[in-house]
């Protein structure tokens, strides 16, 4: 089931797994922009939500995060929406095989791996080899971060065996932060995020690793200027400069 986390001027649904989507119901506005968005971008997009809804009188902005892979199979089965932004090419490429994408997609952002770890880093992990021995996490295999993540390691010839692969960025982050595991691969905006909860470690080599997302207008959209409007601010001046502060980089 979807959880609805209330936020200033945004309501946010979070998707876990493949089992939701988002609720059609407005509950206030007089219309409604439905953004699917990889997790790892809660909260810039919560921050452009409430500067869209600033902008547009009348306009509610429900936000979906999850696993960029099964937001993008959603939004090939028809779920609800009017914008996706993915974490990879790989992701958005199953919404454009779908042919549920309005328009080409646009990179609008990069991310690299690090390791986070618990603060002050207890185990004293310096390297991605360091990680054998620890109890630590990362992505599945089949979702942009674990795909990163993969070949990171497998760069490094690392073969130490995570304690668990997780759903997305945030679940491994979380993994970290409740002290279940002594380290974990998130990306760099993640960390940011996290602020004071994990020390980061920054991974040799990551930065030729990028992972880059991409956005684009859904098919399936019920109002396209709207959906348009809100890509030209994720790509604005404005835009790029709130994911830079954010942890981002520019592709």
């Amino acid at each position: 089931m979807n959880r609805l986390v209330i936020v200033p001027a945004v309501l946010v649904l979070t998707l876990a797994g493949c089992s939701g989507e988002p609720d059609s119901a407005s509950s206030g506005g007089e219309q409604k922009l439905t953004v699917l968005a990889a997790s790892s971008l809660t909260e810039v997009f919560s921050g452009f939500a409430s500067d869209f809804e600033a902008d547009h009188d009348g306009v509610e902005v429900v936000l979906s995060f999850g696993s960029s892979t099964d937001l993008a199979e959603s939004a090939a089965d028809g779920a609800p929406g009017d914008v996706l932004a993915t974490a990879d090419q790989t992701s958005m490429q199953v919404a454009q095989d779908a042919s549920v994408t309005a328009e080409d997609p646009l990179p609008f952002a990069t991310n690299q791996l690090v390791i986070v770890t618990a603060p002050g880093n207890p185990e004293g992990i310096s390297t991605l080899a360091d990680l054998d021995g620890t109890t630590w996490v990362r992505c599945a295999d089949d979702v942009p971060c674990g795909r990163v993540a993969v070949s990171l390691l497998d760069a490094q010839s690392v073969t130490a065996e995570p304690a668990s692969l997780e759903a997305d960025v945030k679940s491994t982050l979380e993994k970290v932060t409740s002290g279940e595991a002594d380290a974990g691969l998130v990306y760099a905006s993640d960390a940011t995020a996290a602020g004071d909860a994990v020390d980061v470690v920054e991974i040799d080599g990551a930065e030729g690793a990028l992972t880059t997302y991409f956005i684009a207008p859904l098919t399936q959209s019920k109002d396209s200027a709207l959906a348009a409007d809100w890509i030209d601010l994720v790509t604005s001046d404005d835009g790029e400069q709130s994911l830079v502060d954010a942890g981002f980089t520019l592709p």
